[in-house]
């Protein structure tokens, strides 16, 4: 399968740029895969629209959604080659942590990072980082590589405080101006709990605490993951054959309690919705299905763990039963997986015809829910 097959037309400026006045007031699509069949709503009506009967159990429970809890760190620092005077924009991905006993916001000196004019970046070459009147807040230097990725050594460790200090919200690149104050609060989830990740799981920004209060009022279960978004979750896609792409590893946790929530989902035949593709890719990873049990049977694996599941058409999914997502970006992993869930057809016209409407695309976007 090419990764050419995965484009479509998008004119530009139906690519968000800011996210909607108010959080939650974004357009939905409704993808119904049985039948083809696509409908326009809004994110507002979503704790109706899940009481439809087409998302109860046969038993007439309502579904649950399963969120991914990461909170995005201020992960972006522009420095100046020490060499040359010249800026250069770090992504900090995550901590190199030697001791995997120490928690991931624990102060590190070593750093995994993106870099722009990344082949510039040598072994050795020195940066330093300065605060807003220009006074040096710190220094570094290139370690070693890994293909696109560079290790990077501070003279001091720092921490998330440190970043929340003087680093950028991570928008990304096709969010064409400087990250502003307001992004700090918008490029998050209400829910976010554990920081980790350099980029939003974005299915998750259109959801307020309101809308939240009424899944609870009206039944609708809500569980949480925790996927810390890194390249396995941005990076494009550069093989001819999609085959050929290799997914980074990102770190996920899922509690004993949320285990339990969604099995016991599961058990009871309860639609399970992923909210967002890192949800999905969550689940679908920490799942087991086999090793003897009936096929009417899951069990989830606890704790901290990692994947790089590469979810494209062909997959056969375990657990998810539909899926809340955003427009993605031509060529993406993220367009990939949706279309396994979906069929790469139908997934296609649907976007035809969300241009074809207006529909707002990629981060800040409007949202598409998959049943």
């Amino acid at each position: 399968m090419k990764t050419s097959d995965f484009n479509f037309y998008l004119p530009g400026h139906l690519i968000a740029q800011e996210p909607p006045k108010e959080r939650g007031q974004s357009r939905l699509m409704l993808l119904d895969r049985s039948c083809a069949g696509r409908a326009h709503s809004s994110v507002l009506q979503l704790a109706d629209i899940l009481c439809g009967k087409e998302f109860l159990s046969p038993q007439g429970e309502k579904p649950l959604l399963v969120f991914n809890d990461t909170r995005v760190r201020k992960a972006r620092l522009i420095g100046k080659s020490c060499e040359t005077g010249a800026e250069a924009e770090f992504l900090l991905l995550e901590p190199v942590i030697k001791d995997e006993r120490k928690m991931m916001n624990e102060k590190s000196a070593e750093w995994k990072v993106l870099v722009q004019h990344a082949k510039r970046r040598k072994p050795g070459s020195r940066y330093v980082f300065s605060d807003s009147e220009g006074a040096e807040i710190a220094c570094c230097w290139i370690t070693g590589s890994e293909n696109e990725l560079r290790f990077i050594k501070f003279d001091n460790p720092i921490d998330d405080e440190f970043l929340e200090k003087y680093a950028h919200v991570p928008l990304p690149p096709y969010i064409k101006r400087n990250d502003i104050h307001a992004d700090a609060e918008r490029y998050q989830t209400v829910y976010a709990n554990q920081t980790g990740s350099a980029a939003a799981p974005t299915a998750g920004l259109h959801f307020t605490r309101e809308l939240l209060s009424k899944f609870n009022e009206n039944g609708i279960g809500t569980a949480f993951v925790t996927l810390h978004a890194g390249l396995g979750t941005f990076l494009p896609v550069r093989s001819e054959n999609i085959e050929d792409h290799v997914m980074h590893e990102e770190q996920f946790f899922i509690s004993e309690e949320n285990a339990s929530i969604i099995e016991n989902a599961a058990v009871n035949k309860r639609m399970i919705i992923a909210v967002g593709t890192t949800s999905l890719r969550a689940l679908e990873t920490c799942a087991q299905t086999e090793n003897g049990l009936s096929k009417d049977s899951v069990f989830l694996k606890r704790g901290w763990q990692s994947t790089s599941i590469f979810i494209y058409p062909g997959y056969k999914f375990k657990i998810t039963g539909a899926l809340f997502t955003n427009f993605h970006t031509p060529f993406s992993t993220l367009l990939m997986l949706v279309c396994a869930f979906a069929g790469k057809d139908l997934i296609m016209e649907s976007y035809a015809e969300a241009v074809n409407k207006g529909y707002r695309f990629f981060s800040y976007g409007d949202a598409m829910l998959i049943y």
